[in-house]
């Protein structure tokens, strides 16, 4: 596709603009493009100047390993060396809590949880870790930290956001970019997804009858996912806008645009929040990228959704199965001057600026001396402790907890040796699963090795014992089974018909029972809670279930506070129907025992 010549590139920003004068239109729009690793070759990626190419979630090598993930990350980025002007490729990959999509990587609590710890250290140092064991692979690009504000918990992605509470939301969003980036080498964070996708109402949700069905694509499950933000501008700016100011003012290079819309219009095509706000108001200097498909859901006639998304600002397009078809379609955009030539140099000044200050140009390679710390002892002991920082303790009858180490403890419930449920959705694939998807601790396990020698922990999933006489202490862990975005979007929010029946199993066969709520947001816990001595909140804790049992025997003491206002009553939902409801919430935001 283009002539064989040699470039020397350096990375001052005038260096840039040569650089830019340089570039045909084809290897301008080819850096504005953005393809998922399964549908192209790495030799496209050298025929067509790609700028960027991602693991979408479960976008893993076989067999999925660190060392595999080096080593096909490392040959995308070898054939973009290969190009006229060797601009070197930025690899993407959805590390939301951990490197994630790579099996014995080190997978931290959730964003919920890690709001429930108010402990902006802790998320920098989380987020320092994630970026290490990216860079072990190669992968220079990190589609974290999720900065939105939701107000509804209904939503499949609540776990995402750290509260409800702009005001917690943006001190650890600021706190997980400076970890990713603050510190040479470098990972180049990804505040999303711009914005208000925390504010859209349910039922809002729309599907596309001439998309085709591929992963992501919204279908019928989706209630509020991907939905429309019915709210003014007042409350856009007060609650969802505030923390990407921040995230700009804090140094970040890039935003990722939400599927959702503000007003009837989705946010790819909102020029006056893209152009005019985020890159004129606030001043941000990097480069915004659109969200899998998303220019796609714009309109049914695809030169018309680019056309639209790139003049409303888009810089970069995740467009993951189909490169070729919108690196044509731009380019018959350009010509017939439905996008201008210094629109497409504004997208590729930024991304190639953004490049640059990475230091990609000198080190288009990640690191993978770092591959023996992925999954280290040293990270898995700060997975640890950002666990046992996030449980929130919401109920202790008579000083249950913690509990002494010599007792004799019966242990229930299909989460409680469950590292897939612990860990939850975007774990090795894009929903998660059940079962030992990757290494870690289990609660169950975390348990046996926190007690004491002369301590006995009997173990069923079901809490059927054979044992006649009463146990003095049982344990049970229920809640959530894994899910991901609009698939996890979920009107009933009532614990499962089997994790209520083992609860009442374990009561009736207990003195004292312990409930521990493995869970991507509050559930309807009236009955359990009223059944339990105490009861834990554990989010969804990720590797590390040896935290949980840090705080269940007094090794740490709870500190955790709920980061998410707690509902009492399915009509409390969303939170503005909780704050007018004359019976309050179950449990405040805020709350939690010591």
């Amino acid at each position: 596709m283009f002539a064989n010549q040699s470039s020397v590139v350096q990375t001052g920003d005038t260096d840039v603009e040569s650089l830019v004068q340089q570039m045909t239109l084809a290897e301008k729009i080819g850096q504005m493009t953005q393809a998922e690793k399964n549908s192209i070759p790495p030799e496209d990626v050298t025929t067509y100047a790609i700028g960027s190419v991602l693991s979408g979630g479960g976008g893993n090598p076989e067999p999925n390993s660190p060392e595999n993930w080096a080593a096909m990350v490392r040959g995308f980025e070898e054939a973009a060396l290969k190009t006229r002007l060797r601009i070197p490729l930025i690899y993407g990959s959805d590390g939301v809590h951990g490197h994630n999509n790579v099996y014995g990587a080190t997978i931290f609590p959730h964003n919920i949880g890690l709001g429930a710890t108010r402990d902006a250290d802790l998320v920098r140092r989380t987020a320092r870790i994630t970026a290490l064991e990216l860079l072990a692979t190669n992968v220079q690009y990190n589609f974290a930290p999720a900065v939105t504000v939701p107000q509804d918990i209904r939503w499949g992605r609540i776990y995402e956001g750290f509260s409800e509470s702009t005001d917690i939301v943006t001190p650890l969003g600021v706190a997980y970019i400076q970890g990713l980036q603050d510190q040479n080498p470098r990972v180049l964070a990804s505040a999303k997804h711009y914005v208000a996708d925390g504010g859209a109402k349910w039922g809002t949700a729309l599907t596309y009858n001439w998309m085709s069905e591929n992963w992501q694509a919204p279908g019928d499950t989706y209630q509020i996912d991907q939905g429309d933000a019915e709210i003014d501008e007042e409350t856009l700016r007060a609650i969802h806008l505030a923390p990407y100011k921040a995230a700009v003012d804090a140094g970040a290079q890039n935003i990722m645009i939400s599927l959702s819309g503000w007003q009837g219009l989705k946010m790819h095509a909102h020029r006056y929040l893209i152009t005019d706000v985020l890159k004129g108001e606030f001043g941000f200097q990097g480069f915004t990228v659109s969200d899998w498909m998303g220019i796609s859901q714009l309109d049914r006639d695809y030169l018309t959704s680019v056309i639209t998304a790139i003049n409303a600002g888009i810089d970069m397009v995740m467009v993951p199965y189909d490169y070729k078809t919108f690196i044509a379609t731009l380019t018959q955009a350009v010509e017939s001057g439905a996008v201008t030539v210094e629109r497409i140099d504004d997208a590729v000044r930024r991304i190639l600026r953004v490049k640059a200050w990475l230091g990609l140009f000198e080190t288009p390679f990640g690191d993978e001396t770092l591959l023996s710390a992925v999954g280290s002892a040293e990270h898995r002991e700060v997975a640890r402790e950002a666990v046992r920082k996030s449980v929130v303790l919401l109920k202790n009858e008579a000083g249950l907890l913690p509990l002494p180490k010599s007792a004799r403890v019966r242990v229930a419930g299909r989460g409680a040796d469950n590292i897939g449920m612990q860990c939850g959705g975007w774990t090795i694939s894009w929903q998660g699963d059940h079962g030992a998807i990757t290494e870690g601790t289990t609660i169950l396990e975390g348990i046996r090795q926190t007690v004491g020698e002369t301590a006995q922990v009997s173990y069923d999933a079901e809490g059927t014992f054979a044992e006649d006489e009463t146990a003095a202490i049982g344990i049970v862990v229920v809640g959530e089974s894994p899910y991901a975005e609009g698939m996890g979007d979920n009107g009933d929010l009532r614990l499962t018909d089997e994790d209520a029946a083992v609860i009442k199993r374990m009561r009736e066969g207990c003195d004292k029972l312990i409930v521990i709520l493995l869970s991507g947001r509050p559930l309807l816990i009236n009955e359990a809670l009223a059944q339990s001595d105490a009861f834990i909140a554990a989010w969804l804790p990720g590797s590390e279930g040896q935290g949980v049992a840090d705080v269940l025997f007094g090794d740490h003491p709870f500190t955790g506070k709920l980061p998410f206002s707690w509902l009492r009553s399915i009509d409390q939902v969303p939170l503005t129907a909780l704050k007018q409801h004359p019976d309050g919430p179950l449990f405040p935001l805020g709350y939690g025992l010591a």
